[in-house]
């Protein structure tokens, strides 16, 4: 998901699934927010929706607000306050997914599919209620520094962050090219600080290369607006050298936009389920891949993580459900909820779950996640070796 939710994307987030505006997501995780800048975006289908009436009695905010103006011995702001008000009936849903951004975050949240922010380069969330990073960029600030997924994160500038929403940490941690931050941070039970310098970061979605065997390699941080062109690319580059074998690395992908998750399940599947949407135990929507699967027949691994979410999970529960691919790593996030995202006056937005996601076997992953076929754990020891016994596995399993 600073951002996100690609909150989900809320960043948050990151995203945390989507099609386009004004419609529906599937966040990748708890309000994942990227936190470089932006919000973990997840847009799905446009729609014209005709709100229904409301029966709410507003008489006693209304008091609230005269005693408070009448009473309250300061400055108010009257946006700020009116601001509050909607966050406020918002999060009263209890939903972490189902937030309300000001016309400032929804600005962010659009920022978070093209790639370039200023932060530190990390997707931050919450998870059993602690403000967690979910995932770090590659050469961002945030991994240079030495963050991995999953640290927790208790105090923001010496400020404790329990009683922080994630927008409110994102407001703390992003900033301009230069400056710092420091981070305290809990691991594995111990406690350090990091004092970070924010930086520019642009960070394309795909990135691919052929190692040796004939053996491509495809890496997808985000599901964004150039996930579905870098990766049909890179498919294609694979495909003109020879390659015969492939992984896939969803490792710390928050999600992103739905459609991108279909574009990639399509370079494996033709005309398959890739995911269907459920409101109300009722489906509502069927996701199916498309006619022309570049890697159909292709031997390939999927690499997925705790930081693999939303449409990383679609992704890999549409290939392993279909038999396209098997998975490598250790269990997934676990989001299973879709999202829309309506615009409202002032250019404020509301991001409201509307319904669950099913694997094509028809299962509901929410809190649970994905386990992979072969479970292989990444120590805080290989990564300070630079190893990777993961993609070693994965690359083991293809032989």
């Amino acid at each position: 998901m600073e951002k996100t939710q690609r909150t989900p994307t809320d960043e948050k987030n990151i995203s945390y699934l989507a099609r386009r505006r004004s419609n529906r997501l599937s966040f990748g995780m708890a309000v994942v927010v990227t936190v470089l800048v932006g919000w973990g975006g997840y847009v799905l289908g446009t729609r014209v929706n005709v709100l229904p009436s409301s029966n709410l009695s507003y008489g006693q905010l209304d008091e609230v607000y005269r005693v408070l103006v009448s009473k309250y011995d300061g400055k108010l702001d009257k946006q700020k306050l009116l601001d509050g008000a909607k966050r406020g009936l918002v999060d009263a849903a209890g939903d972490p997914y189902t937030v309300y951004f000001t016309a400032d975050e929804a600005k962010e949240f659009s920022s978070d599919l093209n790639g370039k922010f200023e932060g530190i380069g990390a997707e931050l969330g919450k998870t059993e209620g602690r403000l967690t990073i979910l995932s770090v960029i590659g050469d961002s600030p945030a991994q240079n520094a030495g963050l991995q997924a999953k640290d927790i994160i208790y105090k923001v500038n010496d400020e404790e962050t329990a009683k922080m929403t994630v927008s409110d940490a994102v407001k703390k941690i992003r900033g301009e090219k230069g400056t710092s931050v420091k981070l305290s941070i809990v691991r594995g039970g111990t406690g350090k600080d990091y004092t970070i310098v924010r930086d520019s970061i642009t960070n394309p979605s795909v990135k691919s290369e052929v190692l040796n065997d004939g053996v491509g390699y495809m890496r997808i941080t985000r599901f964004g607006d150039d996930t579905s062109s870098l990766a049909r690319k890179a498919a294609q580059d694979f495909k003109g050298q020879n390659v015969s074998k492939v992984v896939l690395d969803l490792r710390g992908n928050g999600g992103g936009l739905l459609s991108a998750a279909r574009d990639v399940s399509s370079l494996w599947l033709k005309d398959k389920v890739v995911v269907s949407e459920r409101t109300n135990g009722v489906t509502t929507d069927t996701l199916r891949s498309e006619s022309s699967p570049i890697l159909s027949g292709v031997k390939t691994v999927v690499l997925v993580d705790g930081g693999s979410a939303s449409a990383s999970e679609i992704v890999a529960g549409a290939l392993k459900d279909n038999g396209a691919a098997t998975l490598v790593g250790e269990k997934t996030f676990g989001k299973g909820s879709v999202q829309t995202v309506e615009n409202l006056a002032g250019g404020a937005e509301l991001k409201v779950t509307i319904a669950r996601w099913y694997t094509p076997l028809g299962k509901n992953i929410n809190k649970e996640g994905i386990m992979p076929d072969k479970v292989v754990a990444l120590s805080e020891d290989d990564v300070k070796a630079g190893r990777d016994p993961q993609k070693d596995a994965a690359l083991a399993a293809l032989r």
